[in-house]
């Protein structure tokens, strides 16, 4: 089975660019990219991952994600409504684990499909998810931002950055080890022991990165994960399109093949 992962905030995030007009732009800008993903990966399934609430990881620093604020009203507003549109009218299972990011639901059920032999693809940006390269061969990672498929590391993607730390999360690394550093030392075993014996600090920095880095994987609390299987509802669908005055999706040719990409999925 072929399953595609979408990284919802992400993407939503990602729709901020583009298309600018109008009233709804976020809106128009997900609802049109979505199409052309599901096209290209031609999956039987897609999970849309939603955010929880990180608490074990605020708990280990304060400053975890601190950094990242967006006090705009509007996008809020378009991005609970994009939200409340795939789950009423889109053939997609939508997942939250109320205490963990969706980065770990992403990774549980990457797990839990590639340990069967499913086929998984994680649309996102965001460079977190490459750890689970280095653990699962059939999982793969498509960056909608750059339009590429990621490589698979040659190194622990989990060590190499809680050596250098995570500045998109705040998550600061271990004075004087960037990059260079951190690609010499993650390839050392000798090297990273050397490295570490020489100011216990270090390893206590590394040892807190690593935990707030590395995904957690709740296969055996997955009864914990909030999940809503959607049924297809286009005619609602072009209701709600219509409503917000979105006429260049819904003339007769773009419209029939916008519903025929989601017809194959579950529940389409």
């Amino acid at each position: 089975m072929k399953v595609l992962l979408l990284d919802a905030y992400n993407l939503i995030y990602r729709a901020r660019s583009g298309y600018l007009k109008g009233d709804y732009p976020v809106v128009y800008n997900f609802f049109r990219g979505i199409r052309p993903l599901i096209e290209k990966f031609k999956p039987d399934i897609v999970y849309f991952a939603l955010e929880g609430n990180p608490e074990f990881r605020k708990q280990l620093n304060d400053a975890y994600k601190s950094n990242r604020t967006n006090n705009d009203r509007s996008f809020h507003e378009q991005k609970a409504q994009i939200i409340s549109i795939v789950r009423e009218c889109f053939p997609f299972v939508t997942v939250r684990h109320p205490k963990l990011e969706c980065d770990d639901t992403i990774a549980t059920l990457v797990k839990q499909h590639c340990t069967t032999g499913d086929e998984c693809t994680i649309i996102s940006s965001d460079s977190d998810f490459y750890q689970l390269l280095n653990v699962f061969d059939n999982c793969h990672i498509y960056n909608p931002v750059q339009k590429k498929m990621i490589e698979k590391p040659d190194y622990d993607y989990v060590t190499w950055k809680a050596l250098r730390g995570d500045p998109t999360d705040n998550i600061a690394g271990i004075p004087g080890c960037g990059d260079k550093t951190a690609d010499k030392l993650v390839r050392s075993p000798e090297l990273l022991s050397e490295y570490f014996s020489k100011d216990p600090i270090r390893q206590q920095i590394f040892e807190r990165n690593v935990n707030l880095i590395r995904l957690v994987d709740f296969s055996d609390n997955i009864q914990e994960m909030e999940r809503h299987d959607g049924v297809a509802d286009f005619e609602q669908l072009y209701d709600i399109l219509d409503d917000l005055d979105f006429q260049s999706m819904l003339k007769e040719k773009t419209w029939n093949k916008y519903v025929s990409t989601f017809k194959n999925l579950q529940g389409g």
